[in-house]
């Protein structure tokens, strides 16, 4: 068989329109700049336990070193492309200078370790398996968020994640 393509027969390029999106009344083509604090936590700005320690970390930041988005703020996306969509579904994202990025348990250790008074609390961290053991319950607090009083939008909101673990628990 030969493959011939003649000019006629040639596939032209399809023109699409394009769809401009407004979240919660912000255009995405505002622009998205930093505040200006160090460190960015990124939430998952629906469910109401996330809202809560988000809550509790603006209480605790008397020096401002933290600014807090959720993940469905326009703005998250486009300042922070290296983190997948799927990542701000599955874990809360901590993002410091150089964009340095932690997510999951250990972003709750280094955004609480931040705060004046914090290594009262994340020195637990430093008992040998501490670190794992939080990160393994994070993973199912997170699988689990939504059943846990979180509200009657979260009991609609289904969520298939995967932490990439086989069936005794152990990361694949």
């Amino acid at each position: 068989m030969t493959h011939m393509v003649h000019g006629a027969e040639r596939m032209k390029p399809k023109t699409v329109p394009v769809v401009r999106f407004v979240v919660k009344g912000m255009s995405t083509d505002e622009p998205c700049s930093p505040t200006g604090r160090p460190y960015t936590v990124v939430y998952d700005g629906t469910c109401t336990i996330c809202g809560r320690f988000v809550n509790m970390l603006r209480g605790w930041d008397k020096h401002g070193v933290l600014e807090i988005l959720p993940s469905q703020d326009g703005c998250v996306r486009s300042r922070f492309p290296w983190i997948p969509d799927r990542a701000y579904e599955e874990s809360v994202q901590l993002i410091g200078p150089g964009g340095r990025t932690w997510q999951g348990a250990a972003a709750v250790e280094q955004a609480i370790d931040l705060m004046p008074k914090g290594k009262l609390i994340t020195w637990i961290f430093s008992i040998p398996f501490a670190r794992p053991v939080a990160e393994r319950f994070y993973r199912w607090f997170a699988r689990n968020r939504y059943k846990m009083g979180c509200g009657e939008h979260c009991q609609l909101h289904t969520v298939e994640m995967d932490f990439g673990e086989n069936e005794s628990g152990q990361r694949s």
